[in-house]
């Protein structure tokens, strides 16, 4: 059973995601508040595995309760829900850095649709129940030597993630010098209009120049690329960016799975495929592609996952070279940058 807490200065909101969850048999919906203050008073005895936390409220907002939440228990798992305004998306992804769990874009689904919402955040709320195998806290260890891998040969970086991501991602490229010499190309899952905000932020932040790709645009070391939310990211053979709603029965777009294969196509035995926290199995068909073909991968292990689900994929289908810890990849990828390429 799901314990679910509910923070939405909405009274309308409250009640509708308050009736959708009391409709689901895996949770159990512990208490709700109208805003911040409210929300610290009551979360402590209600005791919850899950809080739902709006981004925009009065008075104190989501950032500031999520600080405060996650000072009282770490191990909090806090969904945020947000609007894809400039603003809130800005927002959302300070709140993502700051340790909170995932988001979902309210404003993505029509607000006479709640019962669609309602089933969005189950299906995010399953990943964080009791027992889960996939949910794993994440835990910050500080980066270790590291086994020995062969690196020369790659000329191409790619890298995957979806639920805990972006602070993973954040965490490895803010380490990485401007003069990294591998071209990089990266999916996160995100909704629209959030892909653009989070390169912007990454670009403000990191050494290395990053932007939201667009069609037509060559990949070049010391440059990252985010694929836009919404489209696939394909590499040509001479890594132009080449963007397209294709294939449309794809589960995400863009895929994790559609990158990597295009980048072994443009770089066959040439490619450094990585694979982050996320939930799901996008990405494990591209890293079993990848490393059949002579390329090299690396997964997130489960000791630092925030949900051990697309890395645990990859390695059942026999797509991983090594299983690191996320400051462990860091420390690799370090080395690439200081031209230890050899080891």
């Amino acid at each position: 059973m799901i314990r679910v807490f509910v923070v939405d200065d909405s009274a309308f909101i409250r009640k509708a995601l308050t009736r959708v969850l009391s409709t689901q048999p895996e949770c159990q919906v512990v208490g709700e508040a109208a805003n911040g203050h409210e929300a610290l008073e009551r979360i402590p005895a209600a005791n919850p595995d899950v809080v739902t936390l709006d981004v925009a409220m009065h008075g104190m907002d989501g950032l500031a309760t999520l600080r405060a939440l996650l000072g009282w228990r770490p191990s909090l798992h806090v969904i945020m829900l947000s609007a894809h305004t400039r603003e809130g998306a800005a927002a959302t992804l300070e709140a993502l850095t700051l340790g909170a769990a995932d988001f979902i874009d309210k404003t993505a689904i029509n607000l006479m649709d709640l019962d669609g919402l309602g089933r969005e955040l189950v299906d995010r709320l399953k990943a964080w129940r009791p027992g889960s195998r996939e949910a794993r806290p994440a835990v910050r260890r500080p980066a270790v030597t590291v086994p020995a891998i062969d690196l020369s040969q790659c000329e191409l970086c790619v890298i995957g993630a979806s639920t805990g991501g972006p602070a993973a991602l954040q965490y490895i490229l803010e380490r990485l010098p401007a003069s990294f010499p591998l071209s990089l190309a990266i999916v996160q899952h995100m909704p629209a209009g959030f892909t653009a905000p989070f390169a912007d932020r990454l670009n403000s932040l990191c050494r290395l120049k990053v932007a939201e790709a667009k069609e037509g645009e060559r990949l070049v070391p010391g440059r990252v690329l985010i694929a836009p939310a919404g489209r696939q990211l394909r590499l040509s053979n001479s890594l132009t960016v080449l963007l397209s709603s294709e294939p449309q029965e794809a589960r995400h777009a863009p895929s994790v799975d559609v990158l990597m294969k295009s980048a072994d196509r443009a770089r066959r035995g040439k490619v450094l495929g990585v694979l982050l926290t996320g939930m799901g199995d996008d990405g494990a068909e591209g890293m079993s592609i990848i490393r059949a073909h002579g390329g090299r991968t690396i997964a997130e292990s489960e000791a630092s996952c925030t949900v051990y689900g697309m890395p645990r994929a990859a390695l059942l289908r026999g797509g991983v070279d090594l299983m690191l810890s996320l400051q462990e990849i860091a420390v690799v990828l370090e080395e690439v940058g200081r031209g230890e390429v050899g080891r």
